[in-house]
């Protein structure tokens, strides 16, 4: 005999939608439902609603959870890198600031409206906030 909460974790895992399908259209900047219309309407706002399925993105809770994921990505890829280029070829220090200040904020700057997607996304999949109603 299946108790009350088994009964609802089984019918919650049977309707959720599928993940990775959501957060490759989130990293992509497109609809997690659809694929098709736009899910950023600027570099970090994120649109009202899908102008192809009109899915409602306003339950999206994405905060400040892109901006950790980038500095944790960008960190864990660029400080091996930083250690390995100076152990290697032993630059000037103002050499290798520059270049690696450089390539950190153009790192963020690619990641992070992708994480947003990516985040947002991955929130529709798991019917997390208000996108548990939505179809």
């Amino acid at each position: 005999m299946q108790t009350q909460t088994e009964t609802n974790l089984s019918t919650e895992t049977d309707t959720q939608r599928p993940v990775r399908p959501a957060l490759w259209r989130g990293w992509r900047n497109k609809c997690p439902r659809c694929g098709q219309g736009r899910l950023l309407k600027g570099y970090l706002k994120v649109a009202s609603s899908c102008p192809v399925c009109k899915l409602d993105y306003s339950h999206n809770r994405a905060d400040d959870g892109p901006a950790y994921l980038t500095i944790l990505l960008v960190g864990h890829l660029m400080a091996p890198l930083l250690h390995i280029v100076f152990v290697t070829w032993r630059p000037e220090p103002l050499v290798l600031f520059t270049i690696f200040a450089v390539g950190c904020v153009g790192l963020s700057l690619y990641l992070l409206p992708r994480l947003k997607g990516a985040i947002v996304g991955f929130q529709w999949a798991r019917g997390m906030g208000g996108f548990a109603q939505e179809g």
